[in-house]
């Protein structure tokens, strides 16, 4: 998103830095504009043009200009969203531009964020108010695309997921049970890997899995034990009860493919736990090695298992095989480090 000043006063802008254009009564360079006979003129060439927006036949005009302008500056002649939003809308698909006018700080985050998507630049006064105001919405849609698009994305390099036998499952005693809720929703085969120990780790999956007794929860990973390690989007690792609102949490498909995913919110309960201990198959490794999570007592909570298959807490005979993931080194604050750690 860019962000233009107007300066026609002929003052020079308050602040610089992260300015992409300056209206001008005359423009001579190519970070300059000037308006004229409702056209947008750069130095050597018409924009766009320039629409005041106070009805429904003038946003119509406007929405006749999309595909045929590179920018439609938009002035709005009593200050509203919804022209924005339609005009977002019906630019679906063009390679055109929107410019909106604003006056206030409360308009850039409006503007900015209109339909989750934005316009294209905002066109402000000379004044520090404003010019923070939206070179904040500028920095804050920076950080939600790049958020974007590694939610939207699966890593190009897949984990290689390895198999794991359950060797037994034990009454785990009362426990608080870390239900992990997640700002954009997962899908069938998606969840989070989850150990006591970071270098053998289990993939729990989501519960986007239908039950008769409860709705789905298709942006939750019900994920165990405060003291269990959880992979990051990163590669390193936490303990559970270190989890924030806000953190990147690595979301591993049964498939091996991964993205990141933005933790919303922490649901913590105390309730019945259960310790399920599994060991490594022996071509996971030159021999097996044992180790164990702990999971709420519920139907709900699935591990994943081979071929498609999903198989809850509450039912895991010996020898059932799940998926997860081998770390295979120690770890010094989530950190992978070359050192011998032992953790039982």
């Amino acid at each position: 998103m860019e962000i233009w000043v107007d300066i026609r006063n002929g003052e020079l802008p308050v602040v610089s830095e992260g300015i992409d254009r300056l209206w001008v009564e005359k423009p001579t360079q190519e970070n300059e504009f000037s308006v004229h006979e409702a056209l947008i003129h750069g130095p050597k060439s018409i924009l766009g043009g320039h629409f005041v927006v106070a009805d429904e036949t003038s946003q119509n005009n406007c929405k006749a200009a999309i595909g045929s302008a590179e920018w439609l500056l938009i002035e709005c002649e009593t200050w509203s969203m919804i022209p924005l939003e339609n005009l977002i809308a019906a630019r679906q698909g063009s390679a055109t531009k929107i410019a909106a006018i604003i006056s206030t700080p409360q308009q850039a985050q409006g503007a900015g964020f209109a339909l989750e998507q934005g316009v294209d630049a905002l066109v402000i006064s000379n004044t520090k108010e404003l010019i923070e105001a939206a070179l904040i919405t500028k920095s804050q849609r920076q950080e939600v695309q790049g958020k974007s698009l590694n939610e939207g994305k699966r890593q190009a390099e897949p984990y290689e997921l390895g198999s794991f036998s359950i060797q037994s499952v034990e009454d785990g005693g009362i426990g608080d049970r870390y239900c992990l809720d997640f700002t954009s929703l997962l899908e069938l085969g998606e969840g989070v890997l989850v150990g006591s120990s970071s270098s053998q780790m289990l993939l729990i999956h989501s519960e986007t899995i239908p039950s008769s007794f409860v709705p789905t929860r298709p942006f939750r990973v019900n994920a165990g034990a405060p003291h269990s390690y959880i992979l990051l989007g990163n590669g390193t690792t936490k303990y559970m009860s270190e989890l924030k609102s806000g953190d990147e949490i690595m979301i591993l498909h049964e498939d091996g493919t991964s993205r990141v995913a933005t933790l919303g919110r922490i649901k913590i309960e105390q309730r019945p736990m259960l310790k399920i201990t599994f060991q490594t198959l022996a071509h996971n490794r030159q021999k097996p090695n044992e180790g164990h999570v702990f999971m709420q007592q519920a139907e709900t909570v699935r591990l994943v298992g081979q071929h498609g298959t999903r198989h809850s807490v509450t039912d895991l005979p010996q020898n059932t095989v799940v998926i997860g993931w081998f770390g295979g080194v120690g770890r010094h604050v989530g950190s992978a480090i070359e050192s011998t750690v032992e953790e039982r």
